[in-house]
């Protein structure tokens, strides 16, 4: 396998990964909104690239944390091509068109893909995030898990040069329909400065949810619910400039959200239209199982030499991950010979990382030349046991060595190529198991297999080239086509075996094929039209067959096709008034059995409005606007609607905040979501016929709360 990856790296390294080679910390503010780093591991403007990028800048994140803290919501709100938020903590379905995208911190891996338990969105809480930039379409430059893209949650840096700087933030967010019970409270607070080399950011949130209430004032149901839930993340940066030239940075950031509630669900049926809602368990009676929700914790440190030798420069990342995401209890777990009437999973996940990534740059007559290369190595170790210490998918270890290289070249005429290529080596040990005992009734179970297990091994060579010619400002014009190798959710396909060698389990990589044309205007600096149409396709997928005898969802390989297309304006009306919209469609079919892919991974249409606006100098208000239309591809089996194929209707969705300025250095806010008491079922819960999904969105809920910043 290495001497494979010394092959490749030895003729000529060109590249494009990893976090912030030009470190953006030296970068204003101004020029981070027009720089990306995430897509080519590089600091870079973002009309140099010919893909489709989005990025999220601090100020609209504080806008959406007036409104709610969640990042899944508010990546529906403000990314075309991401599906719309669940209202949960899960990110099932929640995919980047079509396909599921990988979750980051600073370029470290946040989503476990050997065993995609939907749970990487919630990783790290907003107050720590500086900006989140979002590259669309499968890629290889990060490695395995990237099928849709790439969502890399950049942390905060230092501000200015003070010694220090910093705020703190306190609020409460109640329901408006059903106040009873519902008050919950959060605290937010950072300090960061420079002291002569040294460099520092540190901050913590930390937040207590109420119960969450529907448009009619019933609890939301529990399965991966937020009421009752408590969060706490506490992050640190820090920074040695040791030289002009050479720095190290240090990063360190723990994640938890548990629900531990005195509430138990009743149970509803989407086919029935009965919704799923919680009460109060009766007393003497305890809710089954430990607290659900995400867990983990990360550490990462980096060393940058900017002059490692002539024009390069020379960055390593090493990180260690600990990922410990516990599940609701679920009667789909019972094996009543056993002693079991239920179950309740956990995702373990540890991972250890390095990278080390040369940046060489050339320029000539009218050429500049950009080659990125070097070596990533990742060991991954996942499992899904249950609490009660049954093993529902074994542990998979995988060690991942790739060599990378990538090229940029800018024409003075507004000419860009870019072109890579990734050489991915993967061996995954899997131990002798044996798969779960899992009944529907006591008398209807699944039959247990004794696998053999193995080392399986995965090569890959994916490629990418992509063409930019920004031609006049009205009209610049791009396409790309990247390739993306996946071996993700391998521990979906083990824990449901059915031979007795894991060599005979269709385990294959899938090689995501992207293609995507589109382009960027911009009139007078005040207006911007962004449109792109995409394709993608893969040999093998994962979706899902329901067997009735069993009770259990079955994976499925099979060619797919997903194809759809973007908009997006932003038209500045003046400097304290802006307005974006966008649209998009995605759909989806697999193509050997001719049928539509469901709703795990194909979205309804999604329209978006956003405006900004600053009545007066010390306020701001924010007003957003969300339309998920209609899907109904699929039609009833026996009368009744299967699997993640449930009809979705349209719905639409107003949300509002403001804050003023009303002393110095205070701020009061306040952020209404459901602003209208729309009463509707989000798309997952409509589309989703697994039993206690169907519950419905969150009905008009208010934030309120004071910063103090200083």
């Amino acid at each position: 396998m290495n001497k494979s990856v010394l092959a490749l790296l030895i003729p000529v390294l060109l590249s494009s990964i990893s976090y912030a080679q030009t470190d953006p910390e030296n970068v204003s503010d101004i020029d981070l909104e027009h720089i990306v780093v995430t897509g080519s591991r590089i600091v870079e403007s973002i009309d140099e690239v010919p893909a489709t990028i989005t990025i999220i800048s601090r100020q609209q994140i504080e806008a959406q944390l007036k409104v709610s803290s969640e990042l899944q919501a508010m990546l529906a709100t403000l990314v075309p091509g991401m599906a719309a938020s669940t209202g949960t903590s899960s990110n099932s379905s929640q995919t980047l068109r079509g396909r599921s995208p990988l979750v980051m911190i600073d370029g470290v891996p946040q989503s476990t893909p050997l065993r995609n338990g939907a749970l990487g969105i919630r990783t790290i809480d907003a107050n720590s995030i500086e900006r989140i930039e979002v590259i669309k379409g499968a890629t290889s430059i990060y490695g395995n898990g990237a099928a849709g893209g790439i969502i890399n949650y950049i942390t905060k840096r230092p501000d200015g040069n003070s010694t220090i700087t910093g705020e703190v933030s306190l609020s409460s967010r109640f329901s408006a329909v059903e106040f009873e019970d519902t008050a919950g409270q959060r605290l937010e607070a950072m300090i960061n400065g420079h002291i002569n080399k040294f460099s520092y950011v540190a901050s913590a949130s930390y937040e207590e949810n109420g119960l969450q209430k529907d448009a009619e004032g019933d609890v939301i149901g529990l399965k991966y619910g937020l009421s009752d839930a408590v969060m706490q993340n506490y992050f640190a940066k820090l920074g040695y400039q040791f030289t002009d030239d050479i720095s190290m940075q240090v990063v360190f950031n723990h994640y938890q959200s548990e629900q531990d509630s005195d509430l138990m669900d009743v149970v509803g049926d989407i086919n029935s239209g009965n919704k799923t809602y919680a009460v109060k368990a009766p007393k003497g009676t305890v809710a089954p199982g430990e607290p659900q929700g995400p867990n983990n914790q990360n550490i990462m440190l980096k060393y940058t030499d900017e002059t490692l030798f002539y024009n390069t420069q020379l960055v390593i990342d090493a990180y260690a991950q600990e990922v410990e995401n516990i599940f609701f209890f679920s009667p789909v777990l019972a094996n009543l010979d056993e002693g079991y009437s239920g179950g309740q999973s956990l995702i373990k996940s540890d991972k250890k990382g390095l990278r080390a990534t040369l940046n060489s740059q050339f320029e000539w007559d009218n050429i500049e030349a950009t080659f990125i290369y070097g070596i990533d190595a990742l060991n991954d170790v996942t499992s899904q046991p249950l609490v009660d210490g049954r093993i529902w998918v074994p542990e998979m270890d995988m060690d991942n060595l790739a060599g990378f290289l990538q090229t940029k070249w800018v024409f003075q005429d507004g000419f860009i190529i870019k072109a890579g290529v990734r050489r991915e080596n993967i061996d995954l040990v899997v131990n002798d198991y044996s798969t779960l005992k899992l009944c529907k009734t006591p008398d209807v179970c699944s039959v247990p297999v004794n696998v053999v297990g193995d080392t399986l091994t995965y090569s890959a060579t994916t490629y990418n080239v992509g063409i930019r010619y920004n031609w006049q400002a009205y009209f610049q014009p791009f396409a790309n086509y990247s390739q993306g190798s996946d071996i993700s959710d391998i521990g979906r396909l083990l824990r449901t075996a059915t031979v007795n060698d894991i060599a005979d389990i269709q385990t294959q990589a899938s090689i995501i094929d992207n293609y995507e044309i589109g382009f960027t205007s911009v009139v007078n600096n005040n207006f911007r039209l962004e449109f792109s149409a995409y394709r993608s396709t893969s040999e093998l997928g994962t979706t899902n067959s329901y067997d009735a005898a069993t009770g259990i969802y079955m994976p499925v390989r099979a060619p797919q096709e997903i194809y759809g297309y973007e908009a997006l304006v932003n038209y500045s009306f003046s400097h304290n008034l802006d307005v974006t919209a966008s649209y998009a469609w995605v759909e989806g079919k697999d193509t050997k059995n001719n049928i539509y892919l469901g709703a795990k991974q194909i979205s309804a249409p999604k329209g978006t409005i956003n405006v900004n606006w600053s009545p007066v100098e010390d306020a701001r208000i924010a007003f957003t606007y969300l339309y998920v239309g209609d899907r109904k591809r699929f039609d009833p089996v026996d009368g009744a609607y299967v699997g993640d194929k449930g009809p979705i209707d349209s719905y639409h969705v107003v949300n509002v905040s403001g804050y003023y300025n009303f002393a110095n250095n205070w701020d009061a806010y306040i952020g209404i979501e459901n602003l209208l008491n729309q009463d509707y079922y989000p798309a997952k819960s409509q589309a989703y016929t697994y039993g206690g999904y169907n519950i419905k969105a969150l009905g008009t809920t208010v934030n309120m709360g004071i910063k103090y910043q200083f």
